[in-house]
C-alpha cells in the first residue's frame, strides 16, 4: 500500500512540474535555492536548519538558502548523524537523491577510495570544501575498468570518507556550476562541510549487523567544544570504526569441482567452506579526527585553524585462482532457453615451469632456453594445492590543515587570508599471492608502493559594500589564489612489477646425451610463458615512480545586489593560469525575482573548467582483471599520455574540461506549512577526461614496442584521454508539509530527482579508433537510475522521535559487465525510533532496508552463463558486483546510544 502512495506522490510532483514550468525538461540549468529544507534532505531537517546562513554560493554576508540567487541545500548535523554508516559517502548517498556511489566489491584500489557522482558527473567535477576552503584530492586516480568507477573513470576527486559525521555542523550543497567563484572542479557543484563550533560534550556508540548476521559494525565517536575566554573556541571531534566483511556470492564452480575431486586439499581451498572468493564489503577499520578553532586577536579580526587527520585500512578479497580445470564440461544456462556446457579452466600461474636451463655453451640448446624432456619442473600447487585468493590491502592516511586570518573594517570591507596544506597517501600491498614468472623464488606477499597527493593553497578573499542607489549596497568581491599540487609514486617490491626468469621459456627436448632439439607443437616452436608482476596487481616500477607537480594562480571578481527589493542579481568572473596547459577564463550570472510574497523565480548561467591533475597526467597501473561472468584472466595496463605505450596506441596530451551550465527554478511558499520547489538544470561538458577503451596487445605489437612485454600477449592497454563530451539534464522537486499531530511536531517531505547524462562527440584516436567503447558510453547514460526519490516522515512527541523513509530507485543497466540486462526498480524502507531521557541520553534503534531488498539477480546470457552447480556465474556472482545504486548487503539493524552535555 505504501508503495502505491509513494508512486502517486511522485506522479503528483511530476504533474505539478509540467503545469508550473512547461518546457523545463529541456531547459539548461542548475537547480534553485530552497525556501524549505534541502531538496535532497529528509523531513527531519528542521525549519531552523533551512534558515542557516550560507557559506557557499554568495560572497554577500547574511544570505540564507531562501534568498540566495544560486541554489543551496542545507542538511543539519542531526540528519547526518542519524545514518548508521561509518562512511560519509554512504551517509550522503542515503540523504541526497542526485548523489550516486557504488558499493564496490572486487574493484582493485577503487574499493578503498570509492568515487562518488553528483548529477551523473565525475568525482573530480564536484568541489569539496571544509568551512569554505578547498579540501584536497585523494591519492588514487580511478583506473579500475568496471562499472564500479564508470561515472568517474579516470577521475581524481576528494575522499570524503575521511570526514567524521559528528564533526559536522551542517552540510551545504551548492547545486550549480561555481568555477567562476571557487576555481577548477566546481563544474557540477560544491559540497561544503561546516564544522561544529559549539561547546559541551557529546559521545555516541553504535552497533549494527546485517540480516545475514555478518558485516558487524562498531562505531564510537565523540565531540568536545569549549570557549577560549570570550574571544575564541576550540572544537575537537573524533571517530573510531570497525566494520566486518560481508559475503553475498556463491563459491566458484571450479572450487566445488576441486573439493569433490581432491578431498585431501579441501582445507587448503581459501575461505572453505565459504566462497573461495568473496563478493561483498571488505573488512575495514580506522579513525578520523577534526579540529576547528578560532580566536579574536583584536576587534573584528580573528585567527582560525582547522585540521584533519584520518587513517584507515581495508582488506579486500580478489578473484580465486584454481589449480585445475574441470575434467568434464559443467552445465550452464546461457540465456537461450537450452542447456549448455562450459569448462572453467585452471589459472595460468599453475602452468608447469621448467627450471633446468640449457647447458652453458651447448650449440643445440642456446642460452635463454630451458629443457623440457629430461629437465626439472616446478608447479605452484606445492605452495597452493587448493588454489589461492589474493588479499589486497589498502592503507589510507590523510593530513589536512588550514590556517588563516580574517577581519572586517568599519566601512564594511572584509578580508580573509588563508593557507591550506594537505597530504593524502594510499599504501598498497598484497598477501596470499605469487609472482608467477619468478617460479620457485616467488614471494607470496608484496608491497606495491605508495600513491601520494600533496597540495598547498593560498587564498585572499575580500568584499566591499558600495552604495550606488539600488535597494541594497552592491557587494563587490575580489580575490586571488595560488595552488600547487604534486602527485608522487614510490617503488614497490621488484617481484611486484618485474618479469622474472620464467616469463618466457623457449623449450628444448633432450634427444641424446648433449644433443637437444627445439620442442614443437606440429611445426610451431613451443615457448612456455608466465605472467610478469604479482598475480592480481602490478607494483610501481622505477620507470614510473617519481614526483610530478603542477602550479597555478588565479584571480576573480564579482558583484551582487538587490537592484530593487524584489530582484537580486549577481555576476562573477575568474581567470586562472596553469604552468602545464595555459589559461582559463570563466564567468557566471545568477538572479532571483520574488514575483510575489509566496513565489520566487531563479536563474543561473555560467561556464566552468576542470584542469587535468598531475595524477591524471602521470598514473601507471598494471592489474590482473577477470572478464565478467566468464572468469577469463586479462592483464590490463593503464598508462599516462606521456608514455611510449600510450603514444603507440594514439594518446595525445590532456586538455582541460570545459563546461556550460544553465539553471532555472521556482519556489512556492504559501506560508501554511506547505512548500514546493522545482529546479531544472543542464550541464554540458566538453573534452571529458576519462580512460580510453582497451586495446589488445599482440606479439607483433611487442616486437614493435618491447615495453609492451610488461603487459604481455593477450593483455590490454588503455590510457587517459579527452575522449568525449557529455550533456546532463535533470529536475529536482521537493514538497514539504509541516503540521502538529497529536500535540507533536510532524513533517513529511518528498524529494525527487530526475537525471540523465549522455555521451556524445566521441573522438577518435590517431589510429582511427573510437577513444571510448560503446559500452562505456551506454553506462554513462544507464548505470545510475534516472529516477530517485525519498519520501520521509518525522514525528516528535514527548521524548520520542520516529523517522521513516521510503527510498525509490528506478531501473538501471550495466553494459560493460551484464550486457542486455536491465536491473529493475526497487523500493527500500528505513525506520528508527529514539527516546531521550533527561535531555541528555538518547537511545535509538532502527533498521535500514527493513524489508531486506536486494538488486535483481544476474540473468543468464551468452556472455554471462549461470552454472547449475552453484547457481552463479563462473566467478561466483549472484548479484551485480558494483551493488547498483544501494548495494548488495541487504537489510541492516542497529542501535545507537548518545550522551550529550
Amino acid at each position: 500500500m505504501h508503495h502505491t502512495v509513494f508512486k502517486s506522490m511522485l506522479a503528483g510532483s511530476a504533474m505539478t512540474l509540467s503545469l508550473a514550468a512547461p518546457g523545463w525538461a529541456s531547459a539548461q540549468t542548475a537547480p534553485a535555492a530552497q525556501t524549505t529544507p534541502p531538496a535532497d534532505a529528509p523531513a527531519s531537517v528542521t525549519e531552523d536548519s533551512a534558515k542557516d546562513v550560507l557559506v557557499i554560493g554568495s560572497r554577500r554576508a547574511g544570505r540564507t538558502s531562501t534568498d540566495s540567487a544560486s541554489p543551496v541545500d542545507i542538511i543539519d548535523s542531526e540528519e547526518l548523524q542519524s545514518q548508521p554508516a561509518a562512511n560519509m559517502l554512504d551517509i550522503v548517498r542515503n540523504l541526497v537523491p542526485s548523489f550516486f556511489v557504488p558499493q564496490n566489491t572486487i574493484s582493485d584500489a577503487s574499493t578503498f577510495v570509492r568515487p562518488p557522482s553528483l548529477r551523473g558527473l565525475g568525482a573530480d567535477q564536484i568541489l569539496v570544501m571544509i568551512n569554505g576552503k578547498r579540501y584536497n584530492r585523494a591519492a588514487l586516480v580511478q583506473v579500475y575498468g568496471g562499472a564500479d568507477t564508470a561515472l568517474s573513470y579516470g577521475a581524481q576527486g576528494s575522499d570524503i570518507s575521511n570526514i567524521p559525521a559528528i564533526a559536522i555542523g551542517n552540510l551545504q550543497i551548492l547545486r550549480d556550476g561555481a568555477t567562476a567563484q571557487y576555481g577548477s572542479d566546481a563544474i557540477g557543484g560544491v559540497i561544503n562541510y561546516q564544522l561544529r563550533q559549539d561547546t559541551g560534550l557529546e559521545l555516541q556508540a553504535l552497533y549494527g549487523q546485517t540480516y545475514k548476521n555478518d558485516g558487524d559494525r562498531y562505531q564510537i565517536s565523540g565531540d568536545v567544544g569549549f570557549k577560549l575566554g570570550e574571544r575564541g573556541f576550540v572544537n575537537v571531534a573524533g571517530e573510531y570504526f570497525n566494520e566486518k566483511g560481508t559475503s553475498r556470492g556463491a563459491t566458484r564452480p571450479i572450487a566445488v569441482v576441486l573439493a569433490n575431486l581432491q578431498p585431501g586439499v579441501v582445507n587448503r581451498i581459501p575461505n572453505y567452506p565459504g566462497p573461495a572468493q568473496i563478493w561483498g564489503s571488505s573488512p575495514a577499520d580506522g579513525y578520523k579526527l577534526f579540529l576547528n578553532s578560532a580566536y579574536e586577536v583584536a576587534d573584528n579580526t580573528k585567527l582560525y585553524f582547522v585540521a584533519n587527520y584520518a587513517t584507515s585500512s581495508a582488506n579486500q578479497s580478489f578473484n580465486y585462482r584454481s589449480p585445475i580445470s574441470a575434467p568434464t564440461p559443467l552445465a550452464v544456462n546461457n540465456g537461450t532457453g537450452t542447456a549448455a556446457t562450459a569448462s572453467p579452466g585452471a589459472n595460468g600461474a599453475f602452468n608447469t615451469i621448467y627450471t633446468t636451463a640449457c647447458p652453458t655453451g651447448n650449440a643445440t640448446c642456446p642460452t635463454g632456453g630451458f629443457v623440457r624432456n629430461g629437465g626439472a619442473t616446478f608447479n605452484f600447487t606445492s605452495i597452493y594445492p587448493g588454489g589461492f585468493t589474493p588479499r589486497f590491502i589498502g592503507k589510507i592516511e590523510q593530513l589536512y590543515g588550514t590556517f588563516g586570518a580574517k577581519g572586517e573594517g568599519d566601512s564594511g570591507f572584509t578580508w580573509d587570508l588563508s593557507g591550506t596544506f594537505a597530504r593524502n597517501s594510499l599504501a598498497l600491498s598484497m598477501t596470499d599471492s605469487l609472482s608467477p614468472s619468478f617460479g620457485p623464488q616467488s614471494q607470496t606477499s608484496f608491497f606495491f608502493g605508495k600513491l601520494i597527493q600533496t597540495e598547498q593553497n593560498f587564498n585572499l578573499d575580500t568584499t566591499y559594500p558600495l552604495e550606488v542607489g539600488f535597494a541594497s549596497a552592491v557587494t563587490l568581491s575580489a580575490g586571488g589564489e595560488f595552488r600547487r599540487e604534486q602527485y608522487e609514486t614510490t617503488v614497490g617490491d621488484v617481484q611486484s612489477y618485474a618479469a622474472g626468469p620464467y616469463a618466457s621459456q623457449p623449450l628444448y627436448d633432450l634427444v641424446s646425451p648433449g644433443v637437444y632439439t627445439r620442442a614443437l607443437n606440429g611445426t610451431t616452436p613451443i615457448t612456455a610463458t608466465q605472467s610478469p608482476a604479482a598475480s592480481g596487481y602490478g607494483g610501481i616500477s622505477p620507470t614510473f615512480a617519481g614526483k610530478n607537480a603542477q602550479k597555478s594562480y588565479g584571480a576573480y571578481v564579482g558583484a551582487e545586489t538587490d537592484i530593487v527589493k524584489e530582484f537580486t542579481a549577481g555576476v562573477a568572473a575568474r581567470y586562472e593560469h596553469y604552468d602545464t596547459f595555459g589559461d582559463a577564463f570563466v564567468g557566471k550570472v545568477n538572479a532571483i525575482w520574488h514575483a510575489e510574497e509566496t513565489t520566487a523565480l531563479r536563474f543561473t548561467a555560467g561556464t566552468g573548467f576542470h584542469a587535468p591533475s598531475p595524477g591524471q597526467n602521470n598514473t601507471q597501473i598494471l592489474t590482473t582483471s577477470f572478464a565478467a561472468g566468464t572468469g577469463v584472466q586479462v592483464q590490463t595496463g593503464t598508462y599516462p599520455v606521456t608514455s611510449s605505450i600510450a603514444r603507440f596506441y594514439g594518446a595525445t596530451a590532456l586538455k582541460p574540461e570545459k563546461s556550460v551550465n544553465f539553471g532555472a527554478g521556482i519556489v512556492i511558499d504559501p506560508k501554511n506549512g506547505f512548500t514546493l520547489t522545482i529546479d531544472g538544470y543542464t550541464i554540458k561538458v566538453k573534452n571529458r577526461i576519462g580512460i580510453s577503451q582497451a586495446y589488445n596487445v599482440t606479439a607483433a605489437n611487442i616486437t614493435a614496442l618491447p615495453a609492451l612485454a610488461s603487459v604481455g600477449v593477450g593483455g590490454v592497454v588503455n590510457y587517459f584521454t579527452n575522449g568525449f563530451d557529455t550533456r546532463t539534464s535533470g529536475v529536482d522537486v521537493v514538497s514539504t508539509y509541516r503540521t502538529t499531530l497529536l500535540n507533536g511536531r510532524f513533517a513529511v517531505t518528498l524529494a525527487y530527482n530526475y537525471n540523465k547524462s549522455t555521451a556524445d562527440n566521441i573522438k577518435l584516436s590517431t589510429t582511427g579508433t573510437p577513444l571510448i567503447s560503446a559500452a562505456q558510453s551506454f553506462n554513462i547514460t544507464n548505470l545510475p537510475p534516472k529516477h530517485r526519490g525519498n519520501l520521509s516522515a518525522n514525528w516528535q512527541i514527548g521524548g520520542f522521535t520516529l523517522n521513516a523513509r521510503e527510498n525509490f530507485y528506478s531501473s538501471w543497466a550495466n553494459q560493460l559487465e551484464y550486457p542486455g540486462q536491465t536491473f529493475g526498480s526497487k523500493f527500500l524502507t528505513d525506520f528508527d525510533i529514539s527516546y531521550t531521557l533527561a535531555e541528555k541520553y538518547t537511545l535509538t534503534v532502527g533498521a535500514n532496508n527493513i524489508f531486506n531488498t536486494y538488486p535483481d539477480r544476474i540473468a543468464p546470457s551468452t556472455t554471462t552463463p549461470i552454472y547449475a552447480l552453484t547457481n552463479s556465474t563462473a566467478d561466483g556472482q549472484i548479484y551485480p558486483r558494483s551493488g547498483g545504486p544501494f548495494g548488495i548487503n541487504g537489510g541492516l539493524y542497529y542501535a545507537r546510544l548518545r550522551v550529550k552535555y
